[in-house]
């Protein structure tokens, strides 16, 4: 694991309730079983019906956004989903997200689309908080322990996203047997986002892993560009959130619909905003 030092201060904050709330849970509960709903079957049939696949993130507030939404999650995920988004993702970090594993469940039980606990995991007790479809790993959080954390939620019937950032955190990912990998644009030094860095991660991913960009995506162009530079699908949480959830999703799930390639021009927006 990185040196927490090197993190940003919201961050180090994050990841140190996260270890809090693994020590708390630690054999405070028995090992759940998922049968999980297929995250490669859904973006299948989003391609299949001419959609861009869209992970559209649950996301009441975070340390990088400005306010939060008190809406009940489960109309926005309904809303969501009537937008066309193939998957969800549900905040269960309680402390910097508002999340909560309440919110996931009332969320998995009201879709029919996969749902993917998005949380900072960092110990096995606390994979059995919830079941899920999909669980998140960050390999820079967890260091030499993703592969045991990998196979302890596939044990439990989890499909999961590794995330990276970096070449090195892929390779990491690849050697731990990662099969679905996210590249998130977000610096967890800086909390910058550079949506280049899916762009220079991307071209080093083997072809037979589904490729997920993360971050900073806040517009059909993104959109398109983060697919031009070869991503399986997008998650979105911000751009999702702010607004009309239910259009803002149709607007992304719609971005292949005036042509695959990134438009002239579109590339030279400012990538360094705060979506997510």
């Amino acid at each position: 694991m990185d040196d927490p030092d090197e993190l940003a201060p919201a961050v180090r904050s994050i990841l140190s309730a996260a270890r809090d709330r693994a020590d708390a849970d630690a054999g405070a509960g028995e090992t759940v079983s998922v049968s999980p709903r297929d995250l490669s079957a859904a973006f299948e049939r989003a391609e299949a019906d001419g959609r861009v696949p869209v992970i559209a993130e649950v996301k009441p507030t975070s340390p990088t956004t400005d306010g939060s939404r008190d809406d009940d999650p489960v109309a926005l995920a309904e809303g969501m989903v009537a937008g066309g988004a193939a998957a969800l993702s549900v905040l269960t970090e309680p402390e910097h997200f508002g999340g909560s594993v309440d919110t996931l469940e009332r969320v998995r039980e009201a879709v029919d689309v996969p749902v993917l606990r998005k949380d900072f995991v960092v110990d096995e007790a606390q994979l059995d908080a919830v079941e899920s479809d999909v669980v998140l790993l960050i390999a820079r959080f967890v260091g030499d322990d993703l592969a045991d954390l990998l196979a302890a939620a596939r044990d439990r019937g989890f499909q999961v996203l590794v995330e990276v950032h970096d070449r090195e955190e892929l390779e990491r990912a690849v050697d731990a047997g990662a099969t679905t990998i996210g590249v998130n644009n977000r610096d967890l030094a800086e909390l910058v986002v550079d949506l280049g860095t899916f762009e220079s991660v991307a071209p080093h991913v083997p072809d037979e892993v589904t490729l997920i960009a993360e971050s900073g995506i806040g517009s059909p162009a993104d959109a398109r560009r983060m697919r031009a530079a070869g991503a399986d699908a997008l998650l979105v949480g911000s751009a999702i959130m702010d607004g009309d959830v239910e259009a803002n999703t149709r607007e992304l799930v719609r971005a292949g619909a005036d042509g695959d390639a990134v438009a002239d021009g579109e590339n030279t927006r400012d990538t360094t905003e705060t979506h997510t």
